[in-house]
């Protein structure tokens, strides 16, 4: 067992629980850390993709009740199925274009500086959208009908460019269409939980050969990090949105993704695929 290996792995695993809710982008800070970390071959990235998993039963976990409700009414609750109508119907532009997309996304994009610039633009994106006057249509999630799920789909399909945060995209896409802060965030928290679990599922399937029963250690430990990392990160954003709008992710993302690209392009710190 290669305890430095485990090590990395618990380093990825809490980066990705801690970010993935938050409109930072969880991919790029896994592509930057795994940079730094020297963990960036094929299998790093189909593990980077594997412990997202965690992180959404993160999820799963702290809406139990809400998600045991809604599957209990499928069919018998009105609520339950325009909830499930539409996370269905945002669920489907982003599968559809990753699917299409996704090889040429990671050929290309999957890089400390595409990550970097991505963060500064979506930093941008999230002042110019704080300073607009907000009109809200939708208070509560199980308000939204299915063009508001429609439209934060098609919001969801940027954050398949690395840096851009698909909490981000999908959180200030509905702020843009009317939802209120609580609701834009958890119907993002609910959407990570079908278009996640496809996209690890397929990652692995598809790159089932280069896998070994030896890197199970190495998973587990990345996807019990999420997990309880993304825990802390839920119940947090959760607080903070009641009485904060999403300026200070701006500024972080902003500031981050200057960082690296002075050091990338001054060579203070090598990054890979320049």
């Amino acid at each position: 067992m290669d305890l430095i290996l485990l090590f990395k792995a618990l380093i990825l695993g809490v980066v990705e629980g801690l970010t993935e809710f938050l409109p930072i982008s969880s991919t790029g800070h896994l592509i930057l850390f795994g940079d730094l970390l020297d963990f960036n071959d094929e299998k790093s990235k189909v593990f980077t993709i594997a412990i997202q998993l965690g992180a959404i039963l993160a999820v799963c976990w702290e809406y139990r009740g809400k998600i045991t409700d809604i599957v209990m009414g499928i069919g018998s609750d009105a609520t339950a199925n325009r909830f499930m109508l539409n996370l269905f119907i945002a669920f489907m532009p982003a599968a559809v274009v990753g699917l299409l997309f996704i090889d040429v996304i990671k050929q290309y994009l999957f890089n400390p500086v595409s990550v970097a610039t991505a963060l500064v633009i979506g930093g941008i994106v999230i002042l110019w959208a704080e300073r607009r006057d907000h009109v809200i249509d939708v208070e509560q999630v199980d308000d939204m009908d299915w063009k508001h799920a429609l439209k934060v789909g098609i919001a969801q399909c940027l954050a398949l460019i690395p840096g851009t945060s698909r909490s981000g995209a999908t959180i200030i896409g509905g702020l843009l269409f009317g939802l209120s802060r609580k609701a834009a965030a958890e119907f993002s928290f609910f959407l990570a939980i079908p278009i996640m679990f496809a996209a690890t599922f397929y990652d692995v399937y598809k790159n089932r050969a280069i896998l070994e029963l030896d890197d199970m250690s190495m998973f587990a430990v990345g996807f019990l990090g999420a997990f309880f990392s993304a825990l802390v990160a839920i119940r947090g954003l959760i607080r903070f949105i009641s009485n904060h709008d999403f300026t200070i992710f701006a500024w972080y993302r902003i500031v981050f993704g200057m960082v690296i690209l002075v050091t990338a392009y001054t060579g203070v710190i090598g990054w890979s695929e320049m």
